[in-house]
């Protein structure tokens, strides 16, 4: 383990990248920081704050242009071989070899890492009994869910045992109970080895696990301390407002989101709406805006701290995000709204002998946003690209815009749009060009193909000579959900199009979309951010290709127990609650 002086040492740090016009843009700008030895750090700020960038400067992939580094007493810059010598690190896209086994991954990665053949039986069990892995040694990599996989990740980062450990958002695309997961294995390690971790995260629950949190963005270092600390800027201004009986939280969140003299930020949660007033906020026109609401006091978190720093630092620089404009994208629908645009009847999907999705039903009226849940591997993503006429059912009725995909999958294509997980853009054309391309594959030509792109570069705040290759997360969210657009589908299809982008740039998507299910495009969505699902009319939960729960969010959180639970914990106990349940099948029987 490393002495009793810090852990890293940064002074005036540097770091600059050609941008895109040949000009430097600096990712890390004048940071100096201190990180003590035994403790979980957590690096937090939008995409594009310069976070992957200090890691990897702190692991020694990147050298500093500027200003001093010591990782572990060493001086990373002059012997980076002699920092990568001690520590672990684990980057967003963790290099599994996914044709070897779990065993196999952990045999390799010892053998790259040197570990002596003598301290590996030990190192592997207790890795293996960790992760909760040991029952799968055999099983190749390519078939774990996605939790799993950052499991083995993990284990297979700390197959030596390192003298700091750094994560670079490790539960990104994963579900909640496998990041519950995660986070246990992490906080043992800390807890028991006194190890040092450093983690970058989107998440701001897991900064507030935290002893110290940084916040950054664009590359500058905005705040740091412990997360009480951080906390204390938000005191006083923040609350809980529940709409009257029958209005939606979405519809309150937006009124007041759209009061930004009055509002700093505002999201739904559990049936309410959370949110941070502004000190100075007009007491007459606070009451007006909220007069049908019932409004309680609220303890602060430290989400609330951090989303005060970014408004604050955007309106310094006079800049907002980019809301949708008003759209005619959907005026053209609702020939009969009471018709469902979706219905499933009994779908089921098999791969040989495994049944992905069992026996599925529901119905998706027009202009809703409808919500499909589930853990990594419940089926959701499968019933997914059934729907979008990607993958064809094993049996049952599917139809989508008044077509039945058994026989009409072409027809009913031209009537979707789908931004996948990993949206497919050539990150070699620009914004323009990638705009033009998928134009074109919709079949869009002429006049009305640059219609389209100039209304869609207007809508998302898109630079159109951008190259889409150097775009951080978020803008190249905003680029696939204006290619998904392009041709004015009836239905917009969303494969967890939040994962990996920051809370900032979350709360402009769904600006977006309420805003698009308002003017009647149907919304389906799959998400692993469970107070997402506050936003959703209705939402399906699916585990083992089996549908758990379905309905709206406060009928879901009153079937998981309690109505007035946040969504994150209702998710939780309708999963356990489902697999006690198929657990005891076999016993009944």
């Amino acid at each position: 383990m490393s002495d009793g002086g810090a852990t890293i040492t940064a002074t005036g740090l540097r770091k600059t990248f050609a941008g895109p016009d040949g000009h430097a843009i600096a990712a890390i700008d004048d940071i100096s920081l201190t990180v003590h030895p035994g403790k979980l750090t957590a690096l937090v700020g939008p995409d594009g704050a310069g976070k992957t960038t200090l890691i990897r400067m702190i692991a020694g992939l990147l050298k500093p242009d500027a200003g001093s580094l010591c990782v572990l007493g060493i001086d990373v810059a002059a012997d980076p071989q002699a920092v990568q010598d001690r520590i672990s690190y684990m980057p967003q896209r963790f290099g599994l070899y996914e044709d070897l086994s779990v065993q196999e991954n952990l045999d390799l990665y010892a053998d790259l890492h040197g570990v002596p053949q003598k301290e590996r039986k030990e190192r592997f069990a207790r890795m293996l009994e960790m992760t909760d892995m040991a029952r799968f040694t055999e099983r190749p990599a390519g078939k774990l869910s996605g939790g799993m996989k950052q499991k083995l990740g993990l284990a297979c980062t700390l197959v030596r045992s390192p003298d700091l450990l750094l994560l670079d958002e490790p539960s990104v695309g994963v579900d909640p109970l496998s990041r519950r997961d995660l986070w246990k294995i992490v906080q043992q390690l800390v807890d028991d080895e006194k190890l040092s971790v450093i983690v970058s995260t989107a998440y701001m629950d897991e900064a507030e696990r935290c002893a110290q949190v940084f916040v950054m963005n664009r590359g500058r270092l905005l705040a740091e301390g412990p997360p009480g600390d951080l906390k204390k800027q938000a005191a006083g201004l923040t609350f809980t407002a529940t709409p009257p009986e029958g209005m939606p939280a979405r519809e309150l969140q937006a009124r007041l989101i759209d009061a930004p003299d009055l509002i700093i930020d505002a999201v739904p949660r559990g049936g309410s709406v959370r949110f941070i007033r502004r000190p100075e906020a007009d007491e007459a026109r606070f009451f007006e805006l909220l007069h049908d609401a019932l409004v309680e006091a609220r303890p602060e978190e430290i989400e609330d701290a951090f989303m005060m720093m970014l408004r604050r630092q955007e309106r310094q620089d006079r800049k907002t995000p980019a809301e949708p404009a008003a759209a005619s994208v959907a005026a053209k629908r609702r020939d009969n709204p009471d018709k469902p645009v979706i219905v499933v009847r009994d779908l089921v999907r098999k791969f040989g002998d495994f049944t992905a999705v069992a026996s599925t039903s529901f119905d998706v009226a027009p202009g809703e946003i409808f919500g499909l849940l589930g853990p990594n591997g419940a089926g959701k993503t499968t019933t997914f690209r059934m729907l979008c006429g990607l993958l064809p059912a094993t049996s049952g009725h599917l139809e989508v815009a008044g077509l039945n995909l058994r026989n009409a999958r072409a027809e009913a294509r031209g009537r979707i749009g789908y931004v996948s997980q990993k949206f497919a853009l050539y990150g070699n054309l620009s914004v323009r060009e990638n705009l033009e391309f998928f134009g074109g594959a919709y079949g869009l030509r002429g006049k009305a193909l640059r219609t389209r792109i100039a209304a869609s570069l207007e809508r998302f705040d898109l630079d159109p000579a951008m190259q889409s290759g150097l775009l951080p997360a978020g803008y190249k969210q905003r680029l696939a959900m204006a290619t998904g657009l392009l041709h004015e589908p009836d239905i917009l299809f969303l494969d967890e199009p939040t994962s990996g982008i920051d809370p900032l740039a979350r709360r402009a998507f769904w600006h977006t979309i309420t805003s698009l299910a308002g003017d009647g495009v149907t919304i389906i969505i799959t998400t692993h951010f469970m107070e997402e699902a506050e936003y959703c009319d209705r939402i399906a939960i699916q585990d083992a290709g089996e549908m758990l729960a379905l309905g709206t969010p406060r009928a879901v959180r009153k079937e998981a127990g309690d109505e007035g639970m946040d969504m994150n914990n209702a998710f939780i106990a309708i999963v356990e609650q489902g697999r006690a349940a198929r657990n005891r099948k076999p016993s009944a029987a």
